[in-house]
């Protein structure tokens, strides 16, 4: 039998209160001074670690503190700084022409609209959400690959595409909740629900978990 969407919300809502209990202090792991900072840090942990990112961003802000220094740097400098995150050379072209973006529409700052942040180089929605929510407080869902697996698996949507994700979750959870909802999710990912040997006999969300551990 389907689930409403009310007994959904319910269950989600559970969901939530469970997951707040369990990380109370949950917070962006990738670390930043402001607004830039960040919106580079998330550009570079695609297919890669925060923690990998966060070994990396010192460097590359040393060489290139600001959005100027960086919408006129040399790329092959930038590849270097950032190669061992992956798909460096995309990644640099990226970082420069995001820089360049910012200082062309938007007199070298951040903006805090997700509209204005989507169509920058390297930035999609996630990236987007990401530097929204923990930037400037704006809230915003979050779906990286642990938000969205965890989210099949614990029956809060069904869909593969992180933009329908996206729209469920806005569904399921009050928005005052929505940045912290996600940084908790992934927080449950990284520690219990694992992709590949998810943690089932232990987890607390087991009894309101409809999959327990099937994708």
């Amino acid at each position: 039998m389907r689930e409403s969407l009310a007994k959904r919300r319910d269950r989600a809502g559970n969901i939530l209160a469970e997951l707040t209990r369990l990380y109370p202090d949950a917070k962006c792991a990738l670390n930043h001074e402001g607004p830039w900072q960040l919106l580079v840090a998330t550009i570079l942990s695609a297919q890669c670690t925060d923690a990998r990112v966060n070994l990396v961003v010192p460097g590359l802000f040393r060489r290139f503190p600001t959005v100027e220094a960086m919408a006129t740097a040399n790329q092959a400098e930038v590849e270097k700084l950032v190669q061992s995150t992956g798909f460096f050379r995309n990644k640099a072209k990226n970082l420069i022409a995001c820089a360049k973006a910012l200082m062309e529409h938007h007199g070298g700052r951040v903006p805090n609209r997700l509209e204005d942040l989507v169509p920058l180089p390297g930035v999609g929605r996630k990236t987007a959400n990401v530097v929204l929510g923990n930037a400037f407080g704006i809230p915003g869902i979050t779906v990286d690959t642990h938000v969205g697996r965890l989210s099949r698996r614990l029956g809060l949507t069904s869909h593969q595409d992180p933009v329908k994700v996206e729209h469920d979750l806005m569904d399921l959870w009050p928005s005052e909740e929505w940045t912290l909802a996600c940084l908790r999710v992934i927080e449950h990912g990284r520690k219990v629900c694992d992709a590949r040997k998810p943690l089932c006999q232990t987890c607390t969300l087991s009894p309101i978990c409809p999959k327990k551990g099937v994708e």
